[in-house]
């Protein structure tokens, strides 16, 4: 250990000096702290998930959202729009290839 080292042990090495930094530097301010609020119960009737897409995938879904919201579909969105996909799929028109 070099001579710098050594005096910031000496300095800051002691418990006392150690709690007030603790205290006064490490935590927050009483006046800033905010109560905790309670956890909100998670709805259970849907679930966000990650799905991945291709670019050109994701720029056609976009380019149909848009098109259906300028069209009067207001609320359309990329999950409501995946989620009329889903109900109107056609799954024995599939090809073996996908």
């Amino acid at each position: 250990m070099d001579e710098s080292n050594e005096a910031m042990d000496a300095i800051f090495g002691d418990d006392e000096v150690r709690e007030v930094l603790r205290e006064s530097f490490y935590s927050k301010p009483v006046a800033k702290r905010r109560p905790q609020k309670r956890a909100k119960k998670k709805p259970d009737h849907y679930e966000v998930i990650c799905i991945s897409l291709y670019k050109e995938d994701l720029a056609r879904l976009d380019a149909m959202v848009k098109d259906l919201k300028e069209s009067g579909h207001r609320k359309m969105s990329r999950s409501a729009l995946i989620r009329f996909a889903l109900d109107t799929a056609d799954t024995d028109a599939l090809p073996r290839s996908y």
